[in-house]
């Protein structure tokens, strides 16, 4: 009965070593796998980034062309506004019965 006693035993130690092997193989797919998952969430992190880099670059050459179109029509106001008040000179000017001098080449 003895050698019975330890092959059961045996038996017993076998199926917790199996236990064991296959919980092992378990943590080690899950430590894989979260590592993997942290490894995407990085790469993800580093993507959105660069696309926030991209996207503040991309802005700021948005601004720097549409302050450049603000101040050309900025400019073409002042110059239409000068142009308005020449005119407007030179009408009250013309009823005084004097006039603006131009050189003519």
């Amino acid at each position: 009965m003895s050698v019975d006693m330890s092959a059961e035993k045996m038996t017993k130690v076998e199926e917790t070593l199996q236990r064991a092997v296959a919980l092992k193989k378990l943590v080690n797919r899950w430590r894989n796998s979260h590592t993997h998952c942290m490894w995407q969430m990085t790469l993800s992190q580093r993507r959105n980034l660069y696309a926030t880099l991209r996207m503040q670059d991309a802005m700021e050459q948005e601004l720097a062309l549409s302050n450049r179109q603000l101040l050309m029509v900025r400019q073409a106001a002042l110059h239409e506004l000068f142009e308005k008040e020449h005119q407007q000179y030179q009408q009250e000017l013309s009823r005084m019965g004097k006039a603006f001098y131009e050189e003519r080449l």
